[in-house]
């Protein structure tokens, strides 16, 4: 063991004991490792910040774009919607209906591709459905990465497998397409299964960076819960349709009716002045609280329903929600009311309180006389607050969420990933040089502006991975790699074929924890068939073995996928060693048996 050797070794033990004590910041671990490498001289300082333009990391910040530009045009929120149609609610369909959707995009894409597009999508039904995102993202991520070795072209190990065997012998006969895929299949129901089963004990229940609920919890408290949304059905057996001032929803029950929709026109209507008609059969979401709500109900003869149906999609948190504004000196509003500035029709939101002098005003608010410094309390659909911020009447307490969705673009987003999508599976162009073109084409045909392509890049995972890649060629450079795998393989001495495969899926699942997938598969493909030459195994089940379990990488967020949903999913690395080892466990009794079972390897 040379001391280059112990040197790498001990930067690895420190990196992995950062990563589990969280010392610093996880993309603080990675430029640490960019600092420490050359300065130790074990690596060359090119080499320490190549991981920036690695085509992985280049790869993730094209796809993130990618991914960015979808959800801009809706294309996300379709793609929820439809999940949410077959799912419904229930968490374990959703993590299945997502998981195996992402899997078999994975098997013919790059794995951190298909997370990264898929996770605009995971996110909007995490908030619409309450599910906290934690507890989606991680199966969605693994069966990434599990996806990609369902095909041959499914992950990097797996591309360059047969490269790898021709080096060895050149007269081996090559794997096809389809040669994995029992494996791939396996190992991706047993991840299902994994999460249906063991999903409530092995996730956590951190939201990350969402939040539920239409209304902050700074603002409920100011406002007395008033931000609860409840929809009611209007019966056909109510003849009589009557307008809303009629009704008198707001003085009589101090509730606030914020959409209408009309069966018969078949119509929805997200901002209801007093003049709208309300016809049997209607749907009507009003916020309030339930003790009027029920009474508003029982008083009328509506069903008031036990959640949102009709405007489940169109007033989740993805699209709505209640913000408080401030009028500013400047504002048109100062000196009127919102009647006589008709502030529904200008601004296309409803207005729920006023907020003066410690004081919150609910009835009768469209005839109060607006001064400067009033908080208005606003509901309404977020692409109308960001037009609504724009304007000098009004200045929000909180930031916006949401986006102006650029439905009209819808064509192009998907245009252009379908260019990159032909690209890397039709013309072998670059992985990183296809999404990029795919990324530029977006900003370029109006999808995005570039300033809206930096702000959606995770920066964190950009760092995080940058670091990581200088760390895996140290550990290669040096030499630490190979002595680790010529130790254990000449302590092993005679074995039997599975003995043999069974070790060197296990170090190869070692090495790829903390060095690239890439690196692993090029050191341990042409060691593992020395190996299993010497002990009378097939070189090709060794090389097969070698090239799957370089997937196998749950207990760390060293992988770009786990690295990708990390902060969004808002996990720690204890999350992946608690839901990963199991994971890792399951993935080699599988892998093994498979190998067992379907390619002839005995005992």
């Amino acid at each position: 063991m040379t001391p280059e050797i112990i040197l790498v070794m001990a930067v690895l033990g420190v990196a992995v004991l950062m990563f589990i004590f969280e010392w610093v910041r996880v993309d603080m671990v990675g430029i640490i490792m960019m600092v420490v490498l050359p300065l130790l001289g074990l690596v060359t300082p090119q080499e320490a910040i190549s991981g920036l333009s690695s085509n992985a990391v280049v790869s993730i910040i094209a796809v993130i774009i990618i991914g960015a530009g979808l959800d801009k045009t809706g294309a996300m929120n379709s793609l929820a919607r439809l999940i949410l149609r077959f799912a419904g609610k229930s968490e374990s369909r959703i993590v299945m209906l997502i998981s195996s959707t992402v899997a078999l995009i994975s098997s013919f894409m790059q794995n951190i591709g298909a997370a990264a597009l898929f996770m605009p999508a995971a996110r909007r039904i995490g908030r619409q459905t309450g599910i906290p995102v934690s507890r989606i993202l991680i199966p969605m991520g693994y069966c990434a990465i599990i996806g990609g070795c369902i095909t041959l072209i499914g992950s990097s190990p797996l591309i360059l497998l047969n490269d790898l065997m021709k080096i060895y012998d050149s007269n081996m006969e090559s794997f096809g397409l389809f040669s994995v895929t029992p494996i791939g299949i396996a190992l991706t129901v047993s991840a299902l299964l994994y999460f249906v089963f063991m999903g409530k004990v092995v996730l956590p229940s951190a939201k990350g960076e969402e939040s539920g609920g239409p209304m902050s919890e700074l603002l409920k408290d100011t406002y007395r819960g008033m931000g609860t949304l409840f929809e009611l059905h209007v019966p056909d057996e109510i003849e009589e349709s009557r307008t809303l001032d009629a009704l008198g929803i707001r003085p009589l029950y101090f509730t606030n009716v914020v959409a209408v929709y009309h069966k018969r026109l078949n119509q929805k209507n997200f901002s209801p002045k007093r003049d709208t008609l309300v016809y049997p059969g209607d749907d009507i979401a009003v916020v309030g609280t339930r003790e009027f709500v029920e009474r508003l109900a029982r008083d009328l003869g509506w069903t008031l329903r036990e959640e949102l149906v009709t405007f489940a999609e169109d007033l989740s948190p993805n699209n709505a929600g209640i913000l408080e504004a401030i009028i500013t000196p400047r504002s048109e509003l100062a000196g009127k009311t919102m009647r006589g500035f008709e502030f529904r029709k200008r601004y296309q939101v409803n207005p729920l309180a006023i907020f003066r002098a410690n004081k919150v005003f609910v009835a009768g608010i469209s005839d109060i006389v607006l001064h400067p410094g009033d908080a208005l309390l606003l509901q309404g659909r977020w692409e109308k607050f960001h037009l609504l911020k724009d304007k000098p009447d009004l200045v929000f307490t909180e930031q916006i969420k949401g986006e102006i969705i650029r439905t009209e673009k819808l064509k192009f987003a998907v245009g252009w990933m379908l260019v990159s999508l032909v690209m890397i599976l039709g013309f072998n162009v670059q992985l990183s040089i296809a999404l990029l073109a795919g990324a530029v084409g977006m900003i370029l045909s109006g999808v995005m502006t570039i300033d809206e392509a930096y702000t959606s890049v995770d920066w964190m995972t950009v760092f995080l991975l940058g670091g990581l890649i200088p760390l895996g060629i140290a550990f290669e450079k040096t030499g630490a790699a190979q002595f680790i795998a010529e130790s254990i393989m000449g302590a092993l001495g005679t074995v039997s074929p599975m003995v043999l495969l069974t070790v060197i899926g296990l170090l190869t699942s070692f090495f790829t924890l903390v060095a690239s997938n890439v690196g692993a598969t090029v050191l341990m493909v042409p060691l593992s068939m020395n190996m299993a030459a010497s002990a009378g195994a097939d070189p090709r089940m060794a090389a097969l073995v070698v090239a799957v379990a370089c997937s196998n990488t749950f207990v760390l967020p060293t992988h770009q996928v786990n690295a990708l949903i990390m902060r969004p999913g808002g996990y720690r690395t204890v999350d992946y060693f608690r839901a990963g080892t199991g994971m890792t466990i399951i993935y080699l009794c599988v892998m093994m048996a498979m190998i067992y079972f379907f390619y002839g390897v005995t005992g």
